[in-house]
């Protein structure tokens, strides 16, 4: 605020600011999705948060744009506040699967992270890292769903993956 004296005239100027471009952070579910809608693709698309999973100060949010399958990713800043670091979605696919390599000071993890909508019709995965069978994950055909399937860690830090997928009557889908 601002006062002088003009000519025996007081008079007092008031000027304020507003900050229009306040940062948003993906703290809880509705501000997740404003994080999401703020992102250049993402304005006008339909979100559907899933799943939240935090991993150490890494935040994972599996969720539906538009129907189809698609995560971010959050790391907490020295505030304690989730900026957004990564964003991805797997257009008219409805299984889609991300590879995620989390670490901290102590361990680092590696894992599958498996976005699905409705029309997903894969009821079973078997999953081959490195030529050996890891795992066999069962999915709820035609569900919206996440799924984290933990990788075994890599002597050499190379990883070959192979899978199959069957449908509900355990054939095999090409």
């Amino acid at each position: 605020m601002l006062y002088f004296n003009y000519r025996n005239l007081d008079c007092i100027v008031s000027i304020f600011s507003i900050d229009r471009s306040k940062k948003l952070y993906g703290n809880d579910e509705e501000s997740i999705k404003k994080v999401i809608t703020s992102i250049k693709g993402y304005e006008n698309e339909s979100i559907e948060i899933l799943k939240i999973q935090d991993f150490y100060d890494v935040r994972m949010v599996g969720f539906l744009s538009n129907n189809n399958p698609a995560y971010i990713q959050f790391i907490k800043n020295h505030k304690g506040n989730y900026e957004w670091r990564h964003i991805e979605k797997s257009p008219n696919q409805p299984f889609a699967s991300y590879l995620i390599q989390e670490s901290n000071n102590e361990a680092e993890s590696l894992y599958f992270m498996i976005v699905t909508n409705e029309a997903n019709n894969i009821a079973k995965m078997q999953l081959r890292v490195n030529e050996q069978v890891v795992v066999q994950q069962e999915f709820n055909v035609n569900q919206k769903s996440v799924t984290w399937v933990a990788l075994p860690k890599s002597k050499d830090e190379t990883y070959a993956f192979k899978y199959k997928y069957y449908d509900k009557d355990g054939k095999i889908i090409k």
